[in-house]
């Protein structure tokens, strides 16, 4: 018999209202989750298929929304060849269809805006790799209007940009540099090729300014770009970050 864990977080149904295709390879996906009591700008879900057989397998994805105190949230789910879930997520899922999720998690890489009635928010930078923007996306979404953002999403190509009309047409107070590795648009002036200090320089907050650092992407990605703001004279403690890969 099954224990369960003290604290542990139920599973919830959630309703699939609007799967969008995001680039070729990722979908966002609208839910409504039943039961859901909000959530902070860079928490996680977990998501569980469960099939006709009973066999379920279980993937976490960050959460793409800002908290709006609704039961909906959205998704940015990548596609991988050969997963399980993320297929299913991506492909098949179609409105209307229900899946079991359980969250929000993470309490360390989240970030919140600052109470009306005390001391200001430092400005933020958000450094996302490939899909690691996702997380960085719900802190834009959930940032207000006095706190400067600065974003820096290193992709391989342009076809791959999430959120590209976002980044396209960023809000007031959010400065957007997108770094390409491997195809850059006709116009960029920056050659292809991965994050290099000089882009910290050039778009970035400088140490001094004491800002909220928040990197999320794959293992070496997050390791080389923590490695490049500590050599900056960023405090680690200011340096937040959230890595991914293969399960």
């Amino acid at each position: 018999m099954a224990v369960a864990l003290s604290g542990a977080k139920p599973w919830l149904v959630a309703t699939v209202v609007e799967r969008r295709a995001e680039t070729p390879t990722a979908a966002t996906l609208l839910l409504d989750v039943d039961g859901w009591t909000g959530h902070h700008a860079g928490q996680h879900l977990d998501v569980k298929l469960t099939a006709e057989d009973g066999y379920s397998a279980q993937r976490s994805y960050s959460i793409a929304s800002a908290p709006d105190g609704t039961p909906r949230i959205e998704l940015t789910v990548q596609t991988v060849g050969d997963g399980e879930v993320s297929p299913y997520l991506t492909s098949s899922l179609e409105p209307g269809d229900r899946v079991e999720v359980r969250g929000p998690i993470g309490r360390w890489f989240v970030w919140r805006p600052a109470a009306p009635t005390g001391p200001p928010s430092p400005p933020v930078l958000l450094v996302g790799g490939g899909s690691g923007i996702v997380p960085l996306r719900a802190m834009v979404r959930a940032r207000t209007t006095a706190v400067p953002f600065r974003v820096l999403y290193s992709v391989r190509e342009p076809a791959e940009v999430y959120y590209a009309d976002e980044w396209a047409h960023p809000r007031p107070g959010v400065d957007v540099t997108l770094i390409h590795t491997r195809r850059a648009p006709v116009a960029s002036r920056r050659p292809v090729g991965r994050i290099q200090p000089a882009d910290l320089d050039a778009h970035g907050w400088p140490a001094e300014f004491e800002p909220d650092c928040y990197v999320c992407g794959p293992t070496s990605f997050v390791d080389a770009v923590a490695d490049m703001l500590v050599d900056r004279g960023h405090a680690p403690g200011r340096i937040r970050t959230e890595r991914f890969g293969p399960s």
